[in-house]
């Protein structure tokens, strides 16, 4: 294993959730490789998007919650820019063989990172007010 591997690997920590032998590949790639970088990622994805919501100009300190869980969703989901630049973070973060089999399977692996940005931005609603 090459340095830059290696050290991706020891940086972004452990496994998070369950991996059993019935698990699927994309299960068994979530847990094992996006979950540890979105959990690494965290301040740096709140900063984003507290940056996001400054340069839409949305009123958003002024919505209901409702809303503000609507805009989160449609801001990651709609502007394929910052979607792109979400996905890239995370991207960037792979070894070389995680990339490989992203690559394999890039628009099912790309839709659990957006699914899972979404509702880990969500679940810190109370960090945007």
């Amino acid at each position: 294993m090459n340095v830059r591997n290696q050290f991706i690997k020891e940086f972004r920590g452990e496994t998070l959730g369950t991996i059993s032998s019935e698990s699927s590949s994309e299960e068994y790639f979530q847990n094992q490789t996006l979950r540890p970088i979105l959990k690494m990622q965290n301040e740096l994805f709140i900063e984003i998007f507290k940056n996001y919501i400054l340069k839409s100009k949305a009123n958003f300190e002024t919505f209901t919650i409702d809303k503000k869980l609507l805009f989160i969703e449609n801001s990651i989901q709609n502007d394929m820019k910052f979607r792109s630049l979400l996905n890239g973070i995370v991207i960037g973060l792979f070894t070389t063989d995680e990339y490989l089999l992203y690559s394999q399977n890039v628009n099912a692996l790309n839709k659990r990172i957006i699914t899972m940005l979404v509702e880990r931005i969500k679940s810190q609603l109370q960090l945007f007010d």
